[in-house]
């Protein structure tokens, strides 16, 4: 019996010394996620889950309600459908920017009502943009001019339509937008300078003004081009970086995507919180970077004649050569946030080395890494809730879908 318990307690002891040996913020089942407070900022380092590994969430193999037809009752017949949403009650709401209209579908996929339409009188879009919940399970649409918002009720009555206001000393020429409903019923929105490479970004309130200010951040990096090049002086820098922007629990997202670094901001413009996963940079090589070139040459103006089109991309080529190309690599392409404030951010997809699938990590509301999920390929989400994904996708034929596919988060 003694010796026994002294083997087990030998036994004991190996296993603590292994565990004493492994490195800092390991164990001996791999590399956990940190967290420390530096100066009043949460900062939260994880390690990068293995390439192979996806988290055990079920997404399908179906989608549960596809909308669209290729020929059929017009309401189904979609037209540049910009954006979608559900209510409390299931009920789906798809912005169709074709016919400037608010189509409303049962949870089961069938037209139960339009709301808005054409025009300029009350209720009615000009060039209709996305659509959110507002609170009180009302709608918010956007539209052009950009800072023009409609609202509406959960039963669609019109409510009213009021625009971010411009602050007293904003030049005419810049370009102020909502970007989408933020915490306590307010806007999120991006002051960007045409050919600045910084941008503002504010809180507005639910009467378009400012209610504060989350600084001022670094944007696209743009390149003026040697005049006569071709017809465009601004350029984008070559797989250049990116502002992505995005509400989080009581937070709000601001950073550039040049890094695996995700800054999130109080409402009072203080940083509060920082994420960061390991990702090693990739830089560009010349091959990707002429295949990159030779797909924007590729994008010609309709209407011109073939000799046009050939004299048009070889300005367009030689305008190119002076463009500058990034250090590295993007780390990420976007975010998004789900229901339960899990941050979802797709990972960036390399020149000639396409998925099978987009490419998620997902965070949990504080910020530790959970794992790699897989969407469906073609789905272009907008909005994942606690147990659904709701996205836009388009067939061989071009026709249009908004569907809803089932999510199903199991696993610790």
């Amino acid at each position: 019996m003694k010796s026994g318990s002294h083997v087990s307690f030998v036994i004991l002891l190996l296993a603590l010394a292994a565990l004493a040996c492994q490195p800092n913020g390991e164990t001996a089942r791999g590399p956990v996620s940190e967290t420390r407070d530096s100066a009043g900022i949460q900062i939260v380092e994880n390690p990068r889950p293995a390439d192979d590994s996806r988290l055990p969430w079920q997404i399908g193999p179906d989608p549960s309600v596809s909308i669209g037809v290729l020929e059929g009752e017009e309401p189904y017949m979609l037209h540049y459908a910009r954006d979608a949403t559900k209510l409390s009650d299931g009920r789906i709401v798809v912005a169709n920017g074709g016919t400037d209209e608010l189509r409303v579908f049962d949870r089961s996929g069938t037209h139960v009502g339009t709301w808005g339409g054409q025009g300029e009188g009350p209720g009615e879009f000009t060039a209709l943009g996305p659509v959110e919940r507002w609170p009180g399970d009302s709608i918010m649409a956007w539209w052009a001019p950009r800072r023009a918002i409609s609202v509406f009720d959960s039963d669609g009555n019109f409510g009213r339509t009021f625009r971010l206001e411009s602050n007293d000393d904003d030049p005419i020429w810049i370009f102020l937008r909502p970007i989408s409903v933020a915490g306590g019923g307010t806007i999120l929105s991006t002051l960007e300078p045409e050919g600045v490479d910084t941008v503002v970004v504010e809180l507005r309130d639910g009467e378009g003004r400012l209610q504060g200010s989350l600084g001022t951040h670094p944007g696209r990096a743009w390149y003026f081009g040697p005049p006569g090049a071709s017809d465009y002086e601004l350029w984008e820098t070559i797989f250049g970086r990116e502002l992505v922007t995005e509400p989080w629990r009581d937070r709000v997202v601001v950073s550039l995507n040049d890094r695996y670094e995700i800054k999130a901001f109080r409402p009072d413009g203080t940083l509060d919180r920082i994420v960061r996963m390991e990702h090693p940079q990739r830089l560009p090589t010349p091959a990707e970077v002429e295949a990159h070139i030779e797909e924007q040459v590729a994008i010609v103006p309709l209407g011109r004649s073939q000799s046009e089109i050939e004299q048009y991309q070889a300005e367009v080529r030689r305008g190119f050569e002076s463009v500058p190309v990034a250090e590295h690599y993007p780390a990420f392409e976007s975010i998004m946030t789900d229901a339960l404030d899990h941050l979802w951010v797709r990972e960036y997809e390399y020149p000639g080395e396409e998925r099978p699938a987009p490419l998620w990590t997902v965070f949990d509301p504080e910020g530790i890494v959970l794992g790699f999920v897989e969407t469906p390929k073609g789905l272009r989400i907008y909005e994942i809730g606690e147990d659904y994904i709701l996205g836009h996708t388009r067939d061989e034929l071009d026709v249009e879908y908004v569907q809803v596919w089932p999510l199903e988060r199991s696993g610790p």
